[in-house]
């Protein structure tokens, strides 16, 4: 309770499902001759990995991890229930506690909402081209 941990461990085992979902698509779709080639070359399992796999499932890695971290930036239920210090809570749970009980600060909830939500639209601005090649490259049968 209280500590940067009780929030990570509760988003790693609910978002790696989701990753493991996703970047199964990328996997399957790579052709077996790809590994049987460098196999015959002599490369080693985790060269093949390395140097021929990884660059080609890049785009479904990085779309996932945009994924995954736009999941964490606006998760509320987890860290409501395990933060209660002012200085560890996240953006959402922060959000929510601005009203007090006699009065409602809209202007500061909507500049606060802004704020927490700017730099994902300037994330997705910037990385738009792989994000996108990414949720389509995986999409397609070969």
């Amino acid at each position: 309770m209280n500590t940067y941990m009780a929030l990570i461990f509760p988003y790693i085992a609910f978002t790696l499902p989701f990753s493991l979902w996703n970047l199964t698509t990328f996997f399957r779709k790579l052709p077996k001759e790809l590994d049987e080639s460098a196999d015959v070359d002599g490369a080693t399992p985790f060269q093949t990995f390395y140097k021929i796999l990884l660059p080609l499932v890049a785009p479904g890695m990085f779309t996932t991890a945009i994924l995954v971290f736009i999941f964490a930036w606006n998760e509320f239920l987890y860290a409501v229930t395990f933060i209660s210090k002012d200085a560890l809570k996240t953006m959402p749970v922060a959000i929510v506690g601005l009203p007090s009980d006699y009065d409602v600060p809209w202007g500061q909830i909507s500049a606060a909402s802004f704020i927490s939500t700017f730099p994902l639209v300037i994330l997705v601005l910037i990385f738009q081209r792989r994000i996108i090649s990414g949720l389509t490259s995986g999409a397609v049968k070969g």
